[in-house]
């Protein structure tokens, strides 16, 4: 074994240990600690290199390859040094990209449309202290809002404990986690709160803050419509209820109502909107009549039908271009196991579908009607436009019980499951609105409490809600329900973390092709 030889490639990696030591300190893990070990452990190498080729140092050959040693571990030094420079300017001015599953660390559209839109700033106080769970999550989340909106969005994370002033303004409980926003400054600013922190519930409590008004939207009732609270539901199907969907209403700044139209002669003036959704019992003329004025007036309306139910009211959808076709409507190819569960990613390029078509998400209709779109018969200044269609293998089944497969005499291609419906109603005398607006979807089950937490299904009710209402910035894609997969580290944690990823494994491995190199050089 040559002594002599070991020493060498121990004194390269002691120079190298030794010469990026300044980077552990100031650029890596900023562990004093560390940089005196990878110091002392250089200098203990360097030393044996020197005393196992001390003979050696007065032979010319020997003193030519120690320099030429000495250079190359400078050179490799060097270029550590480089590399840990070209990084720091990177993660100073950096470009990211979100390769995660589900987009879990970049801003859904419809938070990034709402902080662009903030009509003044907005600042975040995060009461929670330092060692609470949430604190890292809740702070990630703070500094995206603020890359995102810098200057309309400011934060700052409390200690409620050292903070007992704002903590009484804000009427704090103690030992819980809790974030204010605040819009305005003295005493015009306005504040919510909220105590559970994500990314869909600081959006909404921002879209609420500055909302102005409140749009009252009315479910009909009185019809066997789906219920909207849950202690409505049968107990024999106790997810049969809107519940959710109601939750999502109230959280975006709306309010959810019950309207019973049996012996009304109009509908209330505050209506934003009136949702009708799963009617089994037919709808009188009485209240047909006031769903007729209402429409002719300008007014908003969302209905789902219901596979197998007649509700009274296609002669007024007609009116308005809509047949409903009778029978489940089925696709071979597009489901979800079952042709009758028809999943579908086909739209037109209406503006309530645009943003599910640019991401290509796939809604999920159960049992569906579809709907025939009429250019005949129609209310003055009416306009008819699909919106969501099946593929080309849909076709209607009129027999669902006896089989699932198409049969003569059984509408068959791309049908039509949802479409929007505008009425020019700015002549009207005590009109509502300019614009009547009505959107009609073939199935409402997927407002029911178990399919409300399919994303595309929710944020196409959510964006027709929006559009009928008029507000352009609620057609969007909402903030997903992501499975948080993170893990959250204390400083200490992430400077070793960061030592070993930037330091010792690049070094090691640089450590390892100097050996290689010196070893193929003396052969």
């Amino acid at each position: 074994m040559n002594v002599a030889l070991i020493g060498r490639y121990l004194g390269a990696f002691g120079l190298l240990l030794l010469l990026s030591s300044p980077a552990t300190l100031f650029f890596t893990s900023g562990s004093p600690v560390a940089t005196a070990v990878k110091a002392g452990v250089g200098l203990v190498l360097v030393g044996v290199c020197v005393a196992t080729n001390l003979q050696a140092f007065g032979n010319a050959s020997a003193r030519r390859s120690s320099l030429h040693l000495v250079r190359s571990a400078l050179i490799v030094a060097g270029a550590l040094v480089a590399l840990v420079v070209v990084n720091l300017v990177a993660s100073r001015h950096n470009t990211r990209w979100d390769l995660t599953h589900g987009k879990l660390h970049s801003l859904a559209p419809q938070t990034v449309a709402t902080l662009e839109a903030l009509p003044e700033p907005v600042h975040a106080y995060g009461f929670m202290p330092p060692t609470h769970a949430s604190y890292p999550l809740v702070e990630e989340l703070f500094q995206r809002y603020q890359a995102q909106a810098p200057g309309r969005f400011t934060y700052t994370l409390k200690d409620p404990r050292r903070a007992p002033d704002l903590a009484a303004k804000y009427q704090l409980k103690e030992g819980q986690a809790t974030v204010v926003l605040v819009r305005g400054e003295g005493p015009e600013a306005s504040h919510t709160t909220l105590n559970v922190v994500s990314e869909q519930d600081l959006t909404n409590a921002l879209i609420k803050l500055n909302a102005v008004g409140t749009q009252h939207v009315y479910f009909v009732t009185g019809h066997g419509e789906w219920p909207l609270a849950k202690d409505e539901a049968a107990p024999d199907d106790p997810g049969a209820t809107m519940s959710e969907l109601r939750r999502q209403l109230l959280q975006e700044g709306y309010a959810a109502e019950a309207l019973y139209l049996t012996g009304a002669t109009d509908v209330p003036r505050d209506a934003a909107l009136l949702v009708i959704a799963g009617a089994r019992v037919r709808v009188s003329q009485p209240e047909v009549d006031v769903l007729r004025r209402y429409l002719a007036q300008g007014g908003r309306v969302l209905y789902f039908a219901d596979a197998g139910l007649r509700d009274g009211l296609d002669d007024l959808l007609a009116e308005y271009g809509v047949l409903l076709d009778e029978g489940v409507v089925a696709d071979s190819q597009f489901n979800s196991g079952n042709p009758y569960v028809v999943q579908s990613a086909f739209y037109s390029a209406h503006d309530i579908v645009r943003p599910l078509k640019q991401r290509g998400l796939n809604v999920e209709l159960p049992t569906a009607r579809s709907l025939s779109l009429l250019r005949q018969g129609l209310a003055e200044g009416v306009r008819v436009e699909p919106l969501v269609h099946t593929s080309q293998n849909g076709w209607v089944e009129t027999k669902p019980e006896e089989n699932a497969v198409p049969s003569d005499g059984e509408k068959m291609g791309q049908l039509t499951l949802a479409a929007a419906i505008t009425r020019d109603t700015k002549d009207v005398p005590e009109r509502r609105f300019d614009q009547a607006r009505l959107v009609v979807v073939g199935d409402s089950e997927l407002l029911l409490d178990p399919n409300w937490g399919h994303e595309p299904n929710r944020n196409l009710v959510m964006n027709a809600l929006g559009w009928a209402t008029n507000q352009v910035a609620k057609v969007t894609l909402r903030p997903p329900d992501r499975d948080v997969s993170t893990i959250s580290l204390d400083p200490t944690a992430m400077s070793h973390l960061r030592f070993i990823t930037t330091d010792l494994l690049p070094l090691t491995l640089m450590g390892m092709g100097l050996a290689i190199w010196l070893t193929r050089r003396n052969q």
